[in-house]
Order: structure tokens, then sequence, then C-alpha cells
């Protein structure tokens, strides 16, 4: 090393340039640091044309950089590698050196800096904090973002206030020292005058977030080291103990609550990510606890909507405003609901927070944490003197109780919540502020009432446990007994009959007893003690204008209907409205076989019909009841009637499609399977028509009891079931009719066939040709099926030997033996039989 430093002061002493760089820009200068060889340094530094402020070209570092970096392996890149005289400058070992110091760093405790090669280098007069062109980072910001923290405290101190400078994205050295948790190089920072409230600037991404502090970054990467240097800065400042040259510098005092580019202060970002154990120094150090985030969320908010309790008690003991409400108007109350932080409501309830204001939807903090399952936190509320009726709106702007809301949701456990917490278990509900609501306030139905409407057992129970008047009457005189019974909730009516003070004579404004409503409900006790004292009570209608019998056939209530027998009733009465149905229709329609054999027993006519002309073999037939078809045939109905729009049964079975309906009516009966309605259709035209997925079993059922079924028959427009069925896209009820030797070519009344109906693709039509079994019968027009020229005397008709279409020459020029038909001869077919008859169905 002596030798390399006298071969250099002769070169210095010949004029060697000492300036120059080699081919990536380090010069003597750089190297001689680098390699801390002191006494080539020392030799350069008295040069007095040395240039200390030449940089290297790829990461334009000048010879402070390497001064000031500690390891210098970890601040060269590979790229930046010497290679001088065939080796690397590295291969001396100098780790006994330290950034600033000739001596060695082991047992050394005094200050040395001022004789290592960085402070040589500043007394030598080099620009203590250069800049650098790619990101405007000065070499401060380098030092920082490369942790190189004692090095950038060494040059804080030596930079006279040349802090604040702010690279491209408006960073400034004390950000990147607290987006790296430099809380050493922080402090010395600010000891020094930098100033803490710069924030960067707009970033180039459209997600960037920017106006960020220092303090934002340190709170962001949660370095509480950071932090605690700021805010212990603001200590000094406030208490004047900083140093004089910087009081009166007020941008030096930092500003705990600015905002950056989403709204949020440091407090409130240290909450949005996570970071706790920064609030309470946050807030402490003097963060305003009420500042709203981008989100119009104050600190207590956000506590509560991240489920932080622990946070939110400690804001709310730090004065935090308990009742600031959201930009959605939500309470912090109500939040706290939401959030299910049974801590947070005590706390605000304690500190005497209202517990009585609605949130958006109208609902008061009791119902939100009830109908949110939270018991115990709905009992914290009515300990704190919530108010357990809150009279607010109900359906049609009626006024009701909370307790009239549970019940009509059907929310027991909620009910009974609030029974037990000393609720209005009276009160009917009222009317609205403005008179609103007065169908249902007039109803003056009690909370018990409702109870029996609904069937609530338990809440009934609870309600007789806490004094409710078990006989009282709402606006039509009725008792919750009659609702009971009305409701045919048994377990009610067991209830309430079991209770002593229960009046059974009472009677509600019709004049009907507890009785009559049995009746009503086909209680067969209740109905024969009722009959024994007015026989002609069977006969009473409701207001739908069914009788008891009625009423019973349709619930297939066997027992009741039994009854109703018994007592020899109208078996033929009909119901009081339009379709004039009598018990045999409504029996039919239900499908209960027992209950319309024992029917036509008792006497009912088969052959009635409702006020649609429909007999029972119609409804059932409807209906797909299998069963009942075969019993009113059995019994005696016509089979063949037809109603107002000329259908028979087979009609109305093919129509919706029940195949089990219509294999008893063929099997069972001699109906006419080919009989048209009104619109000229038969059956199997309705069935064509009605898109059910099982048509085409149907159909199959219609070809297997009457094989010579006349399925080309076409109705008032025209239409064959083929067509009908193919405009609807029922490919497997085509098939079969195809295979049953349907005419494929027929047009309707509008000349449309499956050949010309707009379809989105030919697919079907082409799947229909391919498995066509037989040469399919001959089509009949006065016009070209294909390009619509007339036929006369010149223009002669042929027929497609394949699809059966009637075709001009040109239109059937087509010869091809059509060999699944056994003709092995060419034979005259159209373009499209052609094609699919050579490449199938594609």
């Amino acid at each position: 090393m002596d030798q390399m430093a006298e071969i250099a002061e002769v070169m210095v002493q010949k004029n060697a340039d000492i300036n120059r760089q080699n081919r990536k820009g380090f010069t003597p200068l750089h190297q001689a640091v680098i390699a801390r060889n002191q006494r080539i340094f020392d030799l350069l530094l008295k040069q007095p044309t040395l240039d200390t402020n030449l940089r290297t070209l790829t990461d334009e570092h000048p010879p402070l950089y390497y001064a000031l970096v500690d390891d210098r392996r970890a601040s060269i890149s590979s790229s930046e590698t010497l290679v001088m005289n065939g080796s690397n400058p590295f291969d001396t070992p100098v780790t006994n050196k330290n950034a600033f110091t000739e001596d060695p760093v082991e047992g050394k405790t005094e200050n040395v800096v001022e004789r290592g090669f960085a402070a040589k280098l500043l007394e030598k007069g080099c620009q203590p904090n250069p800049l650098y062109s790619g990101a405007g980072d000065s070499l401060l910001h380098i030092l920082a973002q490369g942790w190189f923290e004692e090095s950038a405290v060494f040059l804080v101190s030596h930079l006279n206030g040349e802090l604040n400078h702010s690279n491209e994205a408006g960073m400034s050295a004390l950000h990147a020292a607290c987006a790296n948790g430099l809380a050493r190089l922080t402090a010395a920072l600010l000891e020094h005058g930098a100033r803490p409230n710069l924030q960067t600037s707009y970033g180039e991404q459209e997600d960037t977030v920017y106006r960020q502090t220092p303090l934002h970054l340190a709170v962001l990467n949660n370095h509480e080291g950071a932090v605690l240097a700021i805010i212990e800065h603001k200590k000094l400042i406030e208490k004047g103990d900083m140093p004089a040259t910087d009081r009166s510098n007020v941008s030096l005092a930092p500003n705990l609550n600015l905002k950056n580019s989403e709204g949020d202060t440091p407090v409130s970002l240290a909450l949005t990510e996570g970071h706790k154990n920064l609030v309470a120094p946050l807030i402490e150090g003097g963060a305003d606890p009420n500042i709203r985030n981008g989100k119009g969320f104050t600190l207590l908010h956000q506590a509560i909507v991240e489920e932080d309790s622990r946070t939110a008690i400690y804001l709310l003991d730090h004065g935090a405003d308990m009742n600031a409400l959201t930009e959605a108007g939500e309470t912090p109350l109500q939040l706290a609901i939401h959030c299910r932080l049974g801590l947070v409501v005590e706390a605000l309830c304690v500190r005497g927070v209202d517990m009585s204001r609605l949130d958006a939807n109208g609902v008061p903090p009791l119902w939100a944490a009830l109908d949110s399952g939270q018991e115990e936190v709905a009992s914290i509320l009515v300990r704190n003197g919530a108010d357990a009726d809150c009279w607010g709106p109900g359906p049609d702007g009626c006024l009701q109780t909370l307790l009239h809301k549970a019940i009509d949701e059907n929310k027991e456990s909620l009910a009974m919540f609030l029974i037990r917490s000393g609720c209005d278990v009276e009160s009917p509900r009222r009317l609205g502020a403005s008179g609103e609501g007065a169908d249902i306030a007039n109803e003056k139905h009690s909370p018990l009432h409702l109870c029996c409407t609904w069937g609530l057992t338990d809440v009934i129970q609870t309600l007789l446990e806490h004094g409710a008047n078990i006989n009282s009457k709402d606006a039509e005189g009725k008792t919750p007994l009659h609702i009971a019974i009305e409701n045919q909730h048994a377990g009610i009516i067991s209830l309430l009959l079991s209770q002593p003070g229960i009046e059974l004579s009472a009677r509600d404004n019709r004049g009907v007893s507890p009785f009559a409503a049995a009746l009503t409900a086909r209680n067969n006790k209740a109905a024969q003690a009722i009959l024994e004292k007015n026989p002609s009570a069977a006969e009473q209608v409701d207001k739908k204008g069914r009788n008891f019998l009625h009423v019973a056939i349709q619930t297939c209530d066997v027992e009741s209907v039994m009854f109703l027998l018994s007592v020899e009733v109208d078996v033929n009465s009909r119901v009081q409205d339009a379709t004039l149905a009598p018990p045999l229709h409504l029996a039919a329609a239900t499908g209960h076989e027992v209950l319309l054999r024992s029917l036509l027993l008792a006497g009912a006519r088969p052959n009635d019909r409702d006020a649609h002309k429909r007999t029972a073999l119609h409804v059932a037939a409807g209906a797909g009841h299998e069963s009942i078809v075969s019993a009113l045939v059995s019994g005696g109905a016509e089979y063949g009637a037809v109603d107002a729009a000329g259908d028979n049964a087979l009609h109305v079975a093919a129509r919706d499609g029940h195949a089990a309906a219509a294999r008893a009516l063929l099997a069972d009966t001699d109906i006419d399977a080919a009989a048209t309605n009104l619109k000229g259709r038969n059956p199997l035209h309705e069935l064509c028509w009605c898109k059910k997925d099982n048509a085409a079993a149907i159909c199959e059922i219609f070809l297997e009891f009457m094989p010579d079924y006349p399925i080309n028959r076409t109705d008032l427009q025209g239409n064959t079931p083929l067509l009908l069925a193919y405009m609807n896209g029922q490919g497997t009820m085509c098939r079969v009719l195809v295979r049953a030797g349907a005419c494929l070519a027929q047009e309707n009344k509008d000349g449309i066939s499956i050949f010309n109906y707009q379809v989105a693709t030919k697919q079907l039509l082409h799947r229909l040709l391919d498995v066509l079994p037989a040469e399919a019968p001959w089509a009949e027009s006065d016009l070209c099926q294909e390009c619509g020229t007339k036929f006369t005397l010149t223009m002669r008709k042929h027929h497609c030997r394949h699809c059966g279409r009637m075709l001009c020459n040109k239109c059937s020029s087509q010869d091809v033996p059509i060999l699944k038909f056994g003709m092995n001869k060419p034979q005259r077919v159209c373009e499209i039989c052609f094609n699919v008859l050579q490449v199938g169905a594609s």
C-alpha cells in the first residue's frame, strides 16, 4: 500500500490528471474513499485542482456518498464493481473502519467523526447534499432510503439548514426517514429545522395516495419510534424548549391533523391500518379525536367500524364526541350495535348517549340490538333507561310499539324480551300524527289479538303471565279466542281455554260466538254443539261465498266433510262467487278420491256445471288427477261434455300436460280424441301448443290408443299439430309426429310451414328430415313452396320425393337415390333434402 502511495505522489508531481474518471465515472478520489486509503486520500485533498463533486456515471454518487456509507458492499451495486489492474478494490479488508473515521471502530467511544473521510471532504468544500437527476433525490434522501442512519445523522449536522429539499414525489428527507423508521434521524432532522408538515405531491398512478406528511408515512409503516420523535418535537416547541434559532418558524411545529389525499389524518390512518399502538401517543400528543377522515368518519366511528372496543372506549375517555353523526346519519351508538360491541354500547350509555335516536330506516337502537340477536346489548340499553315501547311508524303510517312490530314480524324472542322488560301489553296500534293508518289502527287489535292471529304461543303465554286481558275485544268485538279459532291455532285455543277468567259466551259485533268460529274452523265438537241449537248454521257462507262444506273440501278435512254429510247438508250447493262451483268440482280440484266418492254417494250430481260450463271431469283432467277421472267416469260423469270454449276433458288434460289423466280418459272412455273446440283445435293441437315437457309422451299415448289419429288435421288457422310444435320449438314432439307420418310441407293460411318459419337455426328442420322414416305425405299448393312461383300450364308441378313439398322444376332439379326409403334410383328432391341426404343433419 505504501508503494502505491509513493507512486501516486510521483504521478501527482508529474501533473497527472487527478480528476480523470474511468469508464464508470469513478475518480481516484472515489477509489481512495472506497478503499479507505488514507494516505492517497490525504494526498488528493491537498491538490488545489481536486474536484470533490465529480460523480459516477450510473448512480451519480459523489465521493462523499462512499465516505458516508458503512457497508461498502451493500452500498455499491454489482454494476458499479470497479476493476482496477485486474483486481477488485474490495479485496482489501477494511471491516475495522467506519464511515467517518480512519481509526478502528472497536473500543472507541469518543467522537472521532471530524477526522474521518466524510468530515475531511466536507472541510474541503464538497457539496454536502448534492441532488440526483433520476427522481430528484438528494444525498440525504439516498442515505435515509438505504437505512444508513448514522451516516445521515452525521450529514444533517453539516447541512446548515439544507434539509427540506423534496424530490419529484414531494418527499423530503424527513419523509424518507419516517418511512423507514429511522427514529434518530427523524429527531436529528427536526432538531436542525426540517419541516414536519411538508406533504407529498400527486402520484403518477391514480391509486397513489399523496399529500402524505412524514408522520403519515411513519404511521403507515408502524414506526413507533419515528412517531414518538415527531410528537416529542411538538412538545418541545409547545414548551419553548427548542433552540432559539427555531422558535420563530411556526412551520416547524408538527400539525398532527393534516390530511392526505384520502382524507386520513395520521391517527385515522393508524386506525385504518390496524396500528392501534400508535393511537394513544397521537391523541395524547394533540391529535384531534373528532376530526373526520375522507369517509366522514370520526376516530370513534372508525374504531367502532373496525370493531376495536378498547380504542373506542379510550377515545370516549379522551374527548371523542359520542353524538357525532356519520355522513349516512349514523350515531356511534348505532354503529356499536351494528358491530356488536357491547362494551362500547355500555360505555356510551353510561355517558348519557341519546338512546332514542332513530336510524335512517326509522329503527331505534333497542330494536336494532334485538333484531340482530344481541339480547345482552338490549339488556344494557334497557338497564340504562331505554324506552321499551318506542312508539313509532307502523303499517300504513299508524303508530305502533316495538311489541306490535315484533309480533307482526313473528319475532317471538324479541317480543318476550320486551314484555319482560316492562313494555305496554294492552294498547292497540294508534292513528298516525296526521291520521295515517286508520285501517290498521281502527282494528283495535291488542298484542294478544295479534299473537292469536300469527300463532305465537310462547308470546301469548308470556303476555298472560304479565297481566294481559284475555277477554279484550277488537273493533269487531272479537276476543283473542275468536281470532285463534279463525286462524286454526289449536295450541293457542287450548291455552286460552285453560285460563280461569275466559268468557266463552262473548260475541263479536256480528253475533258470532267462539262456538260459531269453531264451526268455521271445522272443529267438529264445537260445530255439533252449534248445530244442535241452530241447524241452519251449516249453510252460512264466508266472505268468499263458501259454506262450511266448501271450506272443508278445499282443506281436505275429511273429518269435517264426513260430519257435514252426516247432518245432511246440501251436497250440490254452489260457491257464491263468479265460479258458481258445486262441491264436486272442489273435490275434483283437490284430488282427494275419498272426498269425491263420499260426495257422489251422498247424492252429488256428477254432471253439474260451473259458470264456465265445466263439469267436475274437466276440473279433474285440468288438475291431472287420474284417480278422480276414473272415479267420476265410474260415477256416471258424461265424458264427452264440452265447456264454454268447446273443450272436452281430453282437451284440458292435453293443454295442461297431464299424461296420466289423458291415459285414463282414453283407456276408460270412448271420448272423441279428435273432437275440435271453438278454435277448431283437437286435443293434439292443444298438446302441440302447450309447451309441456311431457308433450311427446302424451302424443305417443294418443297414438297408442288411436294409431290412425288424424295427425295432419288443421285448426281454423290451417295449422297442423306438427307446425304448432315446430313453432314452439318442441323438437321431441316434432320427431314423434314425423315418425308417425305427419305431413312436413303443409302450410297454414298465412303460407307458413316448417320450411319457411323464421327460427334462429334450421337445425331442427334438418334433423326432422334426417329421421324421416318414409316418404312424407305430399303437400298441395298453387305456388312453388320454395321460390313462390305460380304453377301454370307451362310451369309444371313436381313433388320432392323426400319431404313431399310441391316445387317447380328449378327448385326440384336435384337427383339422388333415397336409400333409407329403398329407392335405389335417383329421385327428384329439393336442395334442402339433397344436402341432408348427402351430408346428414349438421
